[in-house]
């Protein structure tokens, strides 16, 4: 598994950092497997989109693509982002161009940005579309893209962000999620546990770098993580085997009580998340007000960096 990052500009420059690791873990159930396609269908959609918008603005000339001393990333400048459809908090609260939330998951900073991302796609979405088909797991990429997105936006409000890796963070947030709601159909539980946990965690401690929008991959996090629970629910496998039971033998429940109570806290939990950070989103709010101390999960200044206006 691997997650890219999702990008923020850092006045007009833009940065780029990202962790790859593996796991493997099996799951005892005979469900159907589904071939994927919707996730190879994102991977060609964010190329293509990629590869067009350099053709859409090559009449800019120099702003098409920055020099590699100002984008790393071998990708388009700041300005060149900000006309194909990047997060701007000004425009969306302003100027009534809200459809930048889900554009800016589309967009990426450069070739490098590209790459890491849509591999990362390749190794969690594949496997998560395989086990519960492309409509849950396109709602889940969508849905974290925007709840990563409309936190980015309530956090970090002087720069442009661009990526997908808010909803490659939801797609991992699932992942755990499903793990825990499904815990009794998986084999060699504690090591799946600890080995997702890490890989989580060390992506979310590499957000603190600068030039790298972490309020993004919390938030895609938080969704994917909350969806998990609603979307990605296993039935039993007493449930599944019914039909190989002899006639009169007692039938178990599809699911048992403890997912059916996520499932309600998930729920309830994503209604008043995405409806509180929407209302304050739009009204215009910054929530570094009303959180003194969460610039620093954006981004920790040190003796090697200063994080400048997170």
């Amino acid at each position: 598994m691997a997650t890219g990052d999702l990008e923020r500009g850092n006045g007009k420059s833009r940065g780029n950092c990202y962790n790859r690791s593996s796991s493997s873990y099996s799951v005892e159930n005979d469900e159907k497997q589904w071939t994927s396609w919707l996730v190879p269908m994102f991977v060609v959609e964010n190329v293509a989109v990629f590869c067009c918008g350099r053709c859409v603005v090559r009449f800019l000339g120099r702003l098409s693509f920055q020099p590699t001393r100002e984008n790393p990333l071998f990708g388009p400048s700041s300005n060149t982002l900000e006309k194909l459809g990047a997060l701007e908090w000004y425009k969306v609260v302003h100027g009534n161009q809200g459809w930048r939330l889900i554009t800016c998951i589309w967009l990426h900073a450069g070739v490098i940005h590209l790459l890491a991302n849509m591999l990362s796609l390749i190794f969690i979405g594949i496997r998560l579309e395989q086990q519960f088909g492309f409509i849950r797991v396109g709602l889940i990429y969508l849905l974290s893209g925007l709840g990563g997105s409309v936190l980015s936006a309530l956090f970090i409000q002087c720069n442009i962000s661009v990526g997908a890796s808010g909803a490659l963070f939801g797609l991992l947030g699932a992942m755990l999620s499903e793990l825990l709601t499904n815990w009794t159909t998986y084999t060699n539980k504690a090591a799946a546990l600890i080995t997702l946990v890490v890989i989580i965690a060390i992506n979310l401690a590499i957000g603190i770098l600068p030039h790298v929008d972490n309020s993004a991959h919390i938030g895609g996090f938080l969704s994917g993580f909350l969806l998990g629970f609603v979307l990605l629910l296993r039935p039993q496998f007493g449930w599944v085997g019914r039909k190989n039971l002899p006639a009169g033998a007692p039938v178990k429940s599809k699911h048992k009580a403890y997912q059916y109570v996520f499932w309600v806290i998930g729920v309830d939990l994503l209604v008043v998340g995405f409806s509180v950070g929407l209302v304050m989103l739009f009204r215009g709010e910054n929530g570094n007000d009303h959180c003194s101390w969460c610039h620093y999960l954006s981004c920790v200044p040190t003796s090697k960096w200063h994080c400048g206006n997170s």
